[in-house]
């Protein structure tokens, strides 16, 4: 139900997908953060790690601010999440705001050569398993998917599981 005046959670919290067909390489998040939907742009937050890992881990020739995110189209580089409607911090996001068919669907039209999710959270919810039980990197080929990598989170508060190796096995990976 909405309050007077309140915008659907749809409007408010969504951030455009940025696909196109045969990307090599589609990042996918749980969802967006409050920071990212407040402003429109993918991993906001001034203390998410991300446009500083795809630099330092090879993945773009620059340090990109979150304002150019649209911008890494050029690169084959695109972006989506599994939730569309919802935003804030992983364990926020409710169950049934995860849209999995709908990612698989986009995957299937898109066809990216990779995709790279940007936590174990979201992996599992993809994968339908305990985040315990996903490893972090290459994923074992299922031959109706892109190469998967599953990357540890950007996110500030995730820092005690931070590691940038990941990202560079993926860089190797999409350079290759």
């Amino acid at each position: 139900m909405l309050r007077t005046g309140a915008l659907p959670l749809a409007n408010l919290h969504r951030l455009p997908d940025q696909l196109r067909p045969n990307l090599r390489l589609v990042f996918v998040g749980t969802a967006a953060s409050t920071r990212s939907a407040a402003v429109g742009h993918y991993y906001a937050h001034p203390g998410n790690r991300f446009w500083r890992a795809i630099h330092e881990a090879g993945i773009t020739p620059r340090r990109y601010q979150p304002s150019e995110f649209a911008a890494l189209l050029e690169l084959g580089i695109g972006f989506t999440d599994l939730s569309k409607s919802g935003a804030g911090m992983d364990h926020q996001i409710a169950a049934a705001l995860i849209d999995v068919a709908g990612f698989k669907a986009k995957i299937e039209m898109y066809r990216p050569r990779t995709i790279a999710f940007t936590s174990k959270k979201a992996a599992s919810l993809f994968y339908g398993r305990s985040s315990g039980v996903i490893s972090l990197g290459r994923q074992q080929r299922d031959g109706s998917l892109p190469e998967v990598f599953v990357l540890p989170s950007p996110s500030g508060a995730a820092s005690g599981h931070w590691t940038l190796e990941p990202w560079r096995e993926l860089a190797k990976w999409i350079g290759s």
